[in-house]
């Protein structure tokens, strides 16, 4: 079980800011337990959201239990999958043809959600 989960919804607004928000339960710990978890989340998103983050969207990363004794290039190994599990990537198209958003696939399994609005 991942150190956290992703959740990235498109705020289809036509801005292309990535943003970024973190939270961490009272189930995790205390309040020194939570700030470490969200230290630790920050610097990820510092790190890999600019290369791997969908413009225009909006990414919320929820610490879960574990993710603060979780070694620190594993939980970066772990965003860097659920950052692809999020991205949409092309369906199988046939030869020539162009991949739009309707025959694009955005998987969204073990760790990493996608919703749209309503």
């Amino acid at each position: 079980m991942p150190g956290f989960v992703l959740l990235m919804r498109p705020r289809d607004d036509g801005d292309a800011t990535m943003r970024i928000g973190f939270t961490v339960t009272k189930k995790i710990g205390n309040a020194v337990v939570r700030n470490r978890m969200k230290r630790r989340l920050r610097a990820l998103a510092r790190e890999l959201l600019p290369e791997r983050g969908i413009a225009g969207a909006d990414h919320v990363l929820i610490g879960r239990n574990g993710g603060v004794e979780r070694d620190f290039a594993l939980l970066r190994t772990e965003l860097g999958k659920a950052f692809r599990k999020v991205t949409p990537q092309p369906a199988d198209t046939p030869a020539g043809k162009v991949a739009t958003p309707a025959n694009t696939t955005t998987p969204a399994k073990a760790g990493a959600q996608v919703g749209k609005r309503p």
